[in-house]
């Protein structure tokens, strides 16, 4: 194995810790990283599963783990007979963690997308979350500091940036002046006037500021794509998950955006059978689905993480939680179904990705024809749709 293999599970700020890791042990051979997830019980045994994986593929390399479960789950982790070594997660981005060379310039980008993480950390304490034990609290990226990464990620080819973060909107509460997301955006969109598009990825709806709010709803470049971290559609459940909106805001912010941006896509986190959660429950999460008009969904069933209050709440079984998690994928791909249907017809300017296909600006996904560069930018009339694909 002549580069570094980097496996990146889990969130959109792990795959931009990845890229940066994939350039920082660019020179390193004979290495595997697992760089890992344990934001439920099902993605730490996916994280295992990897590593497991990773050894029966690469039976002589040096198997490093890192990321979230390395942090979380240190001593099960740790005594996995596949794993030669922990990297901190508060450490893997430090050349001196890995006994490389210092900071290395980005590789050309895997993908046409780059993404940047320009914050870490939570300040807040969801019932079911432990990502704050493995991150920590809040931090930002100064804006001087995205604008350079930013700016070695359009110099190797990058065609979309993606901001990412742990908790993304709360980019700049440790800033001096605690500036909102938005003035970020703003000095990205003003740094690099010919640089087409600037997606978000999941952004806490209570925490879109008035510029951010603004941005979303006027700026083309921006793109039309809104990814609410919502995990529920009932008050109480969100009261006993301790998030910060009620069903009203989510509504309230939708209904705004759509009004004046009628094309915005929106998506959602969405937890099924949450403890305590009933049928009515469960019913105004389905419909919280058909009331935003959430186009990409990602459910999550119900996973306990040991040592947060929600695993000591009263547990639903584990057959009702999975059928109604199966209830909500369904809603959900019905509504992205008649969704992708209303676009036929259409013109998108669509980013060719290197395996065919290429995202429109509001996240749909087009199967491009033969020959399509990618990196490129091309106008598209969509014909059908076929397998979830625009065509």
């Amino acid at each position: 194995m002549n580069a570094p293999q980097i496996i990146s599970l889990g969130c959109r700020m792990n795959i931009a810790e990845s890229e940066r890791m994939r350039a920082m042990l660019a020179g390193e051979h004979n290495l595997v990283v697992v760089n890992s997830c344990a934001v439920t019980g099902e993605a730490l045994r996916q994280t295992r599963q990897a590593i497991r994986r990773a050894r029966r593929d690469h039976p002589t390399a040096r198997l490093m783990v890192t990321g979230c479960a390395a942090e979380i789950d240190r001593d099960t982790i740790g005594a996995m007979e596949e794993v030669d070594g922990l990297i901190a997660n508060a450490a893997k981005l430090d050349p001196r963690s890995w006994n490389v060379a210092g900071e290395a310039a980005p590789l050309a980008p895997a993908r046409t997308r780059a993404f940047v993480a320009v914050q870490n950390g939570c300040d807040h304490a969801c019932t079911f979350c432990v990502i704050p034990q493995g991150r920590g609290q809040s931090r930002s990226l100064p804006v001087t500091a995205v604008l350079r990464e930013i700016e070695t990620h359009l110099a190797v080819g990058a065609q979309e940036i993606v901001l990412t973060g742990v908790d993304l909107t709360s980019w700049g509460h440790d800033l001096p002046g605690t500036p909102g997301l938005g003035v970020l955006v703003e000095a990205i969109l003003a740094a690099f006037p010919s640089f087409p598009r600037l997606r978000l990825s999941s952004v806490d709806g209570v925490e879109i500021d008035p510029a951010l709010f603004d941005l979303l709803a006027h700026e083309t470049r921006v793109m039309p794509h809104l990814h609410l971290s919502l995990q529920h559609g009932a008050d109480l459940i969100l009261k006993r998950m301790k998030r910060r909106h009620a069903r009203a805001d989510a509504v309230e912010l939708v209904s705004r955006l759509k009004a004046l941006r009628p094309g915005i896509a929106v998506g959602a986190d969405i937890i099924a059978g949450f403890p305590t959660e009933d049928a009515a429950h469960h019913a105004q999460n389905l419909s919280i689905i058909d009331e935003l008009g959430i186009v990409h969904a990602h459910v999550f069933p119900f996973s306990p993480r040991p040592g947060t209050p929600a695993a000591r709440m009263p547990q639903l079984a584990r057959e009702v939680i999975k059928a109604r998690a199966a209830d909500l994928r369904t809603r959900a791909a019905d509504t992205r179904a008649a969704w992708l249907q209303s676009l036929v017809g259409e013109t998108l300017p669509v980013l060719a990705e290197r395996d065919g296909t290429g995202y429109a600006p509001n996240y749909a996904r087009v199967a491009l024809p033969d020959g399509t560069a990618a990196g490129s930018i091309v106008n598209v009339t969509v014909r059908e749709v076929r397998e979830g694909l625009l065509v």
